[in-house]
Parts: C-alpha cells; structure tokens; sequence
C-alpha cells in the first residue's frame, strides 16, 4: 500500500496538481533504506506518468487553440525555454512551478514523444536520486 502511495504521490506531483512526493520518498527511504533504489523507481515511474499526461493534453490542446494561446507567466517562459534549449530543456521538467508548464508546451508544441519521455525521466530519476541519497547520508 505504501508504494501505490508513493506512486500516486508522484504522478500527482508531477500533474497541475501540486504534491509533496519528495516528503514521501524521504519519508519511505528513511523507513526502508534497503528499498532505496525500487522506492527511487517507484516514485519516477508516478512522476514520469504523471508528466506525460501533461504533455498529452498539451498535444490535444494544440489541435483545438493554436500556440499564440500561450499567456499565462509560466506557460511563456517556458515557451521561451523550449524555443531556446529544444527538447533538452525537458530535462528540468522536474523543476518547481515551471516544470509542468514545461511538459504542457512541449506536447502543445508536438515535441518527439520518445525524446521527450526519456529527457523528462532522466531529470526526474535524477531528482528522486538526489533526495534519497539525501536522506541515505543523514541516517
């Protein structure tokens, strides 16, 4: 039960929807340090999911209104982040308030759909990395 916790943690989290799966992962790898890395798992797989049902109701947005829609503060900067860096930029998709704007244009934009899951899981298993071994160096 407490890795369908996690995981559903982490795909909320990573949705419109703010969540804390962090706290959770620091929570559960404190609990089970020898789960470190399935708990890491977990947590980016919910994450990952969640983030790519952002990016495809991004791509069923495009279809319906066209990019000059764009004008919320955070779906333009990270318009212009995309612009600039491409797809590479989904690699900060695990960041805070610009992240999930980011995985939104992206779809909205009809960016490679293979690319894109793999750059945004990189910097999502990378984030759920840091803070486990986070919480691992204070036990």
């Amino acid at each position: 039960m407490a890795d369908w916790s996690l995981f559903l943690s982490a795909f909320i989290s990573s949705t419109l929807l703010p969540g804390g799966s962090e706290l959770l992962l620091g929570y559960q790898v404190n609990a089970s340090p020898e789960r470190w890395l399935s708990l890491v798992a977990i947590a980016t797989a919910g994450n990952l999911l969640g983030s790519m049902v952002t990016f495809a109701m991004g791509w069923w947005v495009a279809s319906r209104y066209p990019a000059k829609f764009l004008n919320k503060p955070n779906d333009l900067k990270a318009s212009t982040l995309l612009q600039r860096l491409g797809p590479f930029a989904l690699l900060l998709a695990w960041l805070p308030i610009i992240g999930d704007p980011l995985c939104l244009v992206a779809g909205w934009l009809r960016f490679n759909i293979g690319l894109s899951l793999l750059l945004i899981g990189v910097g999502k298993l990378f984030r759920y990395i840091v803070v486990a071994t986070a919480v691992l160096e204070v036990l």
